[in-house]
C-alpha cells in the first residue's frame, strides 16, 4: 500500500487507511528535525519510566492485577510506537506514490530516531453535517473519530480508561494512605 490507500473492512465504519504519523497522538508534532529528536528521546524516557513503574509494581502483592494488566498495556503500546519511530525510517523507503519496499538499496528514507509512526485503523462512527443554524459550523460535513491509528494506540488508550474507569478509587486510596504513614515522598514506596 501507498500513503492514502485504503481497504474497506466493514462498509463505511472500519476501513484500514494507511498513513504515516510524523508525530504523536491524533498527528500533533513538534515542528522540524529538532522536535523529531525531542519526541523520540521524550518517549525513550517515558517508557523508561513507565518499565521502572511496572517492575516496582509487580514486586508488591497488594496491587490489583487489573490495575498491573493496565500499566502493561500503556507500556507495550509505548514500545510499539517507539519501535516504528527508531526504526521504520531505517528499514523502508518512502511510501509516497508508491508501495514502499524493505530494506532498500541506498537505505530507509529517515535516520535513527527520526522514522514515523504507521497508523492503519480509521473508524469513521457518524457522518453527518451540523445544523445550518448553528453559527461558524453551520451546514459543514463532521466525522465523529477521525483519528487514524495503530494497535500500539489502541493498547494506551484501552491501558488509560481502564485505569481511569476501574481505578480512580484505588489511586485516591494510595493517597490517603501513605500520606498518613508520611510515605509520599519515597520513591521506593511506589
Amino acid at each position: 500500500m501507498s500513503i492514502g490507500d485504503e481497504i474497506v473492512v466493514f462498509g463505511d465504519w472500519f476501513i484500514l487507511h494507511f498513513v504515516e504519523n510524523n508525530g504523536m497522538a491524533f498527528g500533533f508534532e513538534f515542528g522540524g528535525e529538532l522536535g523529531k529528536m525531542f519526541l523520540s528521546i521524550f518517549r525513550l524516557i517515558a517508557v523508561t519510566a513507565i518499565g521502572w513503574y511496572l517492575f516496582k509494581l509487580a514486586k508488591r502483592n497488594e496491587i490489583p492485577f487489573g490495575f498491573i494488566v493496565s500499566i502493561s498495556l500503556i507500556f507495550a503500546g509505548a514500545i510499539g510506537n517507539i519501535i516504528d519511530s527508531l526504526f521504520y525510517g531505517m528499514i523502508f523507503e518512502h511510501s509516497y506514490g508508491q508501495v514502499s519496499s524493505i530494506f532498500p538499496e541506498g537505505g530507509g528514507y529517515e535516520t535513527f530516531l527520526h522514522g514515523k509512526v504507521v497508523d492503519m485503523f480509521y473508524v469513521p462512527i457518524i457522518n453527518g453535517r451540523y445544523p445550518d443554524w448553528l453559527p461558524f459550523f453551520g451546514g459543514n460535513e463532521f466525522i465523529f473519530f477521525r483519528p487514524v491509528f495503530n494497535i500500539a494506540d489502541s493498547a494506551i488508550t484501552t491501558g488509560i480508561f481502564s485505569i481511569l474507569i476501574f481505578y480512580r478509587k484505588y489511586f485516591n486510596e494510595i493517597g490517603g494512605e501513605e500520606a498518613k504513614e508520611g510515605r509520599g515522598q519515597n520513591p521506593d514506596n511506589i
